[in-house]
Protein backbone atom coordinates (compact mmCIF):
# COMPACT_ATOMS: atom_id res chain seq x y z
CA UNK A 1 0.00 0.00 0.00
CA UNK A 2 3.15 2.65 0.77
CA UNK A 3 4.18 1.88 -3.06
CA UNK A 4 0.68 2.80 -4.11
CA UNK A 5 -0.01 6.07 -2.61
CA UNK A 6 2.69 7.87 -4.52
CA UNK A 7 1.84 6.77 -8.07
CA UNK A 8 -1.61 7.93 -6.99
CA UNK A 9 -0.54 11.15 -5.98
CA UNK A 10 1.35 11.59 -9.32
CA UNK A 11 -1.71 10.41 -11.44
CA UNK A 12 -4.15 13.10 -9.57
CA UNK A 13 -1.20 15.95 -9.76
CA UNK A 14 -0.97 14.51 -13.55
CA UNK A 15 -4.31 15.07 -14.50
CA UNK A 16 -4.78 18.53 -12.52
CA UNK A 17 -1.61 19.85 -14.67
CA UNK A 18 -3.47 18.14 -17.93
CA UNK A 19 -6.48 19.93 -17.64
CA UNK A 20 -4.92 23.49 -17.08
CA UNK A 21 -2.97 22.87 -20.17
CA UNK A 22 -6.07 22.12 -22.36
CA UNK A 23 -8.15 24.89 -20.31
CA UNK A 24 -5.05 27.46 -21.46
CA UNK A 25 -4.95 26.33 -24.57
CA UNK A 26 -8.35 26.01 -26.22
CA UNK A 27 -6.84 25.20 -29.32
CA UNK A 28 -5.35 21.99 -28.88
CA UNK A 29 -7.74 19.57 -30.73
CA UNK A 30 -8.25 17.00 -27.80
CA UNK A 31 -11.12 16.13 -25.59
CA UNK A 32 -10.84 15.15 -21.88
CA UNK A 33 -10.31 11.48 -22.38
CA UNK A 34 -7.25 12.78 -24.41
CA UNK A 35 -6.01 15.20 -21.59
CA UNK A 36 -7.04 12.31 -18.40
CA UNK A 37 -5.26 9.98 -20.42
CA UNK A 38 -2.12 11.84 -21.35
CA UNK A 39 -2.19 13.44 -17.82
CA UNK A 40 -2.29 10.34 -15.53
CA UNK A 41 0.61 8.90 -17.97
CA UNK A 42 2.52 12.18 -17.93
CA UNK A 43 2.18 12.80 -14.22
CA UNK A 44 3.22 8.75 -13.16
CA UNK A 45 6.12 9.49 -15.68
CA UNK A 46 7.49 12.72 -14.51
CA UNK A 47 6.57 11.96 -10.93
CA UNK A 48 8.86 8.77 -11.38
CA UNK A 49 11.74 10.66 -13.10
CA UNK A 50 11.81 13.81 -10.32
CA UNK A 51 12.00 11.25 -7.51
CA UNK A 52 14.48 9.08 -9.04
CA UNK A 53 17.05 12.32 -9.76
CA UNK A 54 16.77 13.62 -6.32
CA UNK A 55 18.48 12.80 -3.00
CA UNK A 56 15.05 13.75 -1.35
CA UNK A 57 16.21 17.35 -0.68
CA UNK A 58 13.27 19.95 -1.50
CA UNK A 59 11.24 18.35 -3.48
CA UNK A 60 11.08 15.02 -1.60
CA UNK A 61 8.21 12.97 -0.75
CA UNK A 62 4.38 14.19 -1.48
CA UNK A 63 5.58 17.45 -2.43
CA UNK A 64 7.93 16.07 -5.47
CA UNK A 65 5.34 13.59 -5.98
CA UNK A 66 3.18 16.35 -6.50
CA UNK A 67 5.26 18.64 -8.07
CA UNK A 68 6.33 16.10 -10.54
CA UNK A 69 2.91 15.03 -11.43
CA UNK A 70 1.30 17.99 -11.89
CA UNK A 71 4.26 19.36 -14.48
CA UNK A 72 4.86 15.92 -16.21
CA UNK A 73 1.00 15.87 -16.67
CA UNK A 74 1.01 19.20 -18.49
CA UNK A 75 3.92 19.06 -20.32
CA UNK A 76 2.83 15.35 -21.68
CA UNK A 77 -0.68 16.79 -22.57
CA UNK A 78 0.78 19.86 -24.46
CA UNK A 79 3.06 17.83 -26.66
CA UNK A 80 0.26 15.44 -27.43
CA UNK A 81 -2.61 18.64 -27.86
CA UNK A 82 0.18 19.55 -30.54
CA UNK A 83 0.26 16.57 -32.42
CA UNK A 84 -3.43 15.91 -32.47
CA UNK A 85 -3.69 19.31 -33.64
CA UNK A 86 -1.12 19.28 -36.31
CA UNK A 87 -3.10 16.17 -37.39
CA UNK A 88 -6.49 17.54 -37.80
CA UNK A 89 -4.94 20.06 -39.92
CA UNK A 90 -3.22 17.75 -42.33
Amino acid sequence: MEALVPIIVQAIAGIVGGEAVGAAFKKAAMGHLPMIISGIVGGVGGGALLSSMGDGGALGGILGDIVGGGVGGAVLTAVVGAVMSSMKKA
